[in-house]
């Protein structure tokens, strides 16, 4: 992806609301991918289902990455994002996101980093591919199960980084976050780098 043709949108949800514990690094992950593709931010408060419906409607994004706790699944019934004002059913982000079928410009990336709470069984990969493809998305990151939300963090930025900076492939870039974290004392156990997982296009 060409950092200079990138168009963003970086949401998330860092606070306690809604029963959900505190994700802190949600903070750092959203200014980092922000700075790192100039996209729009909104954060906490700001991360309401009408704006993110608004923004979506009326913004030809290339680029969508969500950082909130989440639930995945197989059927993708009962699955959300939650967003600061309530949940948003993954059909109804597929919904909102799919008007960018009909653009000139596909919608090329969305990412839903579900730290620390992204529930789901062992096909939940099915879940999350259902909503890139009814979304339209060339591609979309996620996550298999619970991740550590610094480790999410500081993968993101990594894949992130590698992707926009290096102009490699999103399978490579993915690759290159995973065996950073990999190379981490602290991070070195599967369960905090082998969760995330890239569905559709790895170019």
């Amino acid at each position: 992806m060409n950092p200079e043709n990138i168009r963003a949108l970086v949401g998330g949800v860092s606070q306690a609301i809604d029963g959900f514990s505190p994700l802190p690094n949600v903070v750092p992950e959203v200014h980092a991918v922000s700075q790192l593709t100039g996209g729009d931010v909104m954060l906490n408060a700001q991360f309401r289902r009408e704006a993110l419906r608004n923004a979506l409607a009326e913004e030809p994004f290339s680029l969508v990455h969500l950082a909130t706790h989440a639930e995945f699944s197989r059927s993708g019934e009962g699955a959300f994002l939650l967003a600061w004002d309530g949940r948003i059913s993954l059909d109804e982000l597929a919904s909102d996101i799919g008007l960018f079928r009909f653009r000139d410009e596909p919608l090329e990336l969305l990412t839903l980093s579900a730290c620390d709470t992204a529930q789901g069984d062992d096909q939940a990969a099915l879940g999350l591919s259902g909503v890139a493809i009814k979304a339209g998305a060339r591609s979309a990151l996620g996550t298999l199960w619970s991740i550590n939300d610094p480790a999410a963090e500081s993968l993101v930025s990594a894949f992130y980084h590698a992707l926009l900076v290096d102009g490699v492939s999103r399978a490579e870039a993915l690759r290159r976050a995973q065996r950073g974290l990999l190379a981490q004392e602290a991070y070195r156990h599967p369960v905090y780098w082998a969760p995330f997982i890239l569905i559709g296009s790895w170019l």
